[in-house]
This record gives structure tokens, sequence and C-alpha cells, in this order.
């Protein structure tokens, strides 16, 4: 082995590639059809041109020949709550039988079921159970994985799910991001006392959380059915306090004004949005709030008010999207899918949808930095395609044009 070996034995050159960097800078997507990517080993050294990496940079290392596929950053997904126990495919199944909310729930559906079967697992457990769903979105080119809690609704069980969520990067070559949801709904034994569960575990919860290093930032349900934005602040000012960003589920079902309350606390995004106002879409701007727009979730719940993307673009507001993968309201694990849903029931364009499943997904989780688009110094997470154009990633419905997986410069092949 050379000198220059021993001291990069894992540099590596892809070349003959179609690039989709998604910088910033470059503006749309970033394209390069005669790209070439360097990567040092979990750092993109180089990312455009072909004729602009000088032979020398590359010099003694292992070559990746790409036949001419497209690569783009690997795809983020920015919002599940991908850990749970059970599932409810019998809740569904009633739903259709036209069963309403209320049956349901006194047959013992809805989250009630779900926080039943997530508490009656261990860590180990709720790994387990999770882990095909998981499998599925790294299949489908995912490196970057944002993970809730939300379904324990006592501590313990809070801490749990996002021990679990840690786990899981031990387990499978992905990157984990996880959000404590302890606001996520109000348990059966302080029904009536929201402010009182807030007290009692939501605030300490977070705390022992943090203490634990199982917290990356802090979510809350902020809507009728859930909490009111004067007891997400509760919350939100516990996790400034602690040092930790925060997001919110917010203007679902209704608007409270929790998009304008996120903003105020320059949340790094605000999700669901399909009730949001103009002043909300101007304020999430103003703070670089991004908006995560959830198809997989209007879909199955047949939401019939769509987000207002047009307010969204007006206003200048990052847009990504996200699969919301959970039990009850969107059991969907395709980010792909969920890419052609963004642009078929939302609008979005091929450019918006990937851009949304990728720059803005980090975006939405503080990692642009880190992770997100194909810049020298950024971790080397690509996908590689075997499609013909981009249009295909969001045209396709159930079909998985991935040829491999690059995750910190580590290439995994289907």
């Amino acid at each position: 082995m050379s000198e220059k070996n021993a001291q990069h034995p894992r540099l590596r050159v892809w070349r003959n590639a179609r690039l989709a960097t998604l910088a910033p800078a470059a503006g749309g997507l970033g394209i390069y059809e005669k790209g070439t990517l360097l990567t040092d080993g979990e750092r993109i050294v180089y990312a455009g041109s072909a004729d602009g990496l000088p032979a020398s940079a590359a010099q003694n290392a292992e070559s990746f020949d790409l036949e001419g596929r497209w690569v783009t950053p690997g795809l983020i997904d920015c919002h599940t709550h991908i850990i749970h126990g059970g599932n409810r495919a019998r809740e569904f199944e009633m739903r259709l039988e036209g069963a309403t909310y209320e049956e349901v729930a006194r047959a013992g559906g809805g989250i009630a079921s779900s926080v039943k079967a997530t508490n009656a697992l261990s860590v180990d457990g709720l790994v387990d159970a999770s882990i095909a769903r998981v499998d599925t979105l790294l299949a489908e080119g995912v490196t970057t994985l944002e993970i809730k809690s939300g379904y324990g609704l006592n501590i313990e069980a809070e801490l749990n799910m996002l021990r679990a969520a840690r786990r899981l990067e031990t387990v499978r070559p992905v990157r984990v991001v996880t959000s404590y949801l302890g606001a996520h709904a109000t348990p059966i034994e302080y029904k009536g006392r929201n402010d009182d569960y807030i007290t009692d575990v939501v605030l300490p919860g977070l705390t022992k959380a943090q203490a634990e290093g199982l917290v990356d930032a802090v979510d809350g349900f902020c809507e009728g059915i859930a909490f009111s934005t004067v007891q997400i602040a509760r919350v939100f000012d516990a996790a400034k306090a602690l040092g930790l960003p925060v997001k919110l589920h917010a203007e679902q079902l209704s608007n409270l004004g929790g998009a304008k309350l996120a903003a105020s606390y320059e949340a790094l995004s605000a999700d669901h949005l399909e009730y949001l106002d103009e002043d909300g879409a101007r304020a999430m701007s103003a703070a670089g709030t991004v908006a995560v727009l959830l198809p997989g979730a209007f879909y199955a719940i047949n939401e019939k008010q769509k987000p207002p993307v047009k307010q969204l673009r007006e206003a200048g507001a990052h847009i990504a999207i996200a699969t919301d993968c959970n039990p009850g309201t969107s059991p969907l694990t395709s980010l792909l899918l969920t890419m052609n849903m963004a642009a078929t029931l939302f609008g979005l364009t091929v450019e918006e949808c990937i851009a949304g499943a990728t720059r803005e997904g980090a975006r939405a989780l503080g990692l642009l930095d880190e992770t997100g688009s194909l810049e020298p110094g950024k971790s080397a997470d690509f996908a590689i395609w075997d499609v013909e154009s981009l249009a295909e990633l969001v045209y396709r419905i159930g079909f998985n044009p991935l040829h491999a997986r690059v995750f910190k410069g580590e290439r995994i092949d289907r």
C-alpha cells in the first residue's frame, strides 16, 4: 500500500454519474449531467463536474463507475412515529364498515390502543416491532430518519421509545434524529386535566430524556383535541431552557395559531398545516421555520382542505415532505410514494418534492450543515438510482428504482 493510500484507506471516486447535488447555492436541483463525487471516509471532498476534479485528487482512490446513473442526496424522512407497538388495522376496517371515531374509541381503538400496545413492549420489543418499517424506508434510499416518542404517555414509556430510537442507529446504517413528543395526547387518567399532565409527566419526562441524551428536539400537538397554544408554550419554554430546538404539529384540523407560536420560538418546523393562514405562512418564513407537509395523513383520514402551498411559496417558506409513518392516521412507509402524493394531492413540483425529501428535510431537522445536499465537507450520504430522469422518482407509484444507498461513504447495495 502506498503512503497516500495508508493515509486515505477509504478515498473513493464515484465516476460517470448524473448528479443532483441540491446545493443551496447552486439553485434548483444543482444538476451536473457529467458529474463525479470524491469521498474521503465519511465525508464528501468533491461533488460537481467530472472535468472539475483534478486527476491528482483521486490518485490511488478506489473507483466506482456509476454507468450514467442519477445520484441524489440520501433521502430524509423528517417526520415519523415509526416506533410503536401493535397496529390499527381493525380500526381501519371498522371505519370502512361505517363506524364513527367515537364508536372506534369506545371499542378500544384510536391512540389509546397504540398506547396500550406500546407500553406493553420493552426497548428490545419496540426495536423488533419497528425494524421492518425502518428497513422498508432504507430500501428506498433513506439515510436520515426522524423518530418521535408520543405513544407512551408516561415518563418511562416515553423514554423507552426514545431509547429504542437511539438503538436503531446501532443495528442499522442510518442517522436517527429523536423528537420528544410527550405533549401528543392526554392519557385517560388525565382526561380534562391537560395542565396537570404537562406538569406531572411531560416536563419531568423531558428533563429526564435530556439528561439521558435521548432527545434532539421537542415536539407537541397543538390542536383542539390535543393541547392549546398556552399549554404548548409551557413545553417550549422548558425545551428552550434545556437548550433544545422545538417543532410542532400545527393547523392540521383547525387554526389555533400554532404555526405562529412555533415561529415565535424559531422552531425548526411546523408540520401538517392544512389550516395554515397567510399570517402563519409569513411568520414561518421570517423565522426560517420549515413547513413539513404530510400527504399520507391527508390521504388516510380523507381530509378535504389542502395545505396552502401557494401561500407558502409566496411567503418564501421552505417546504419539506415526510411520511408521518404512524399506526393510525398515516400507516405509510414509503418516501417515494410520499413524493408522488405531494405532487398529485398538493400540487408540488418535481423539484419541490425531491428537495422536500432531501435538502429541506435536513433543514427541518437542523441538519443542513451535515447532510441533505452533496457538497464538500458534508456526510457522504447519497442514493444511486436506475432512472432515466429525476421525474421518475416522483411519477412512479409502487416502484422502487434504487440501485444502491451510500451512508457515510459506505455503499449498501439493494
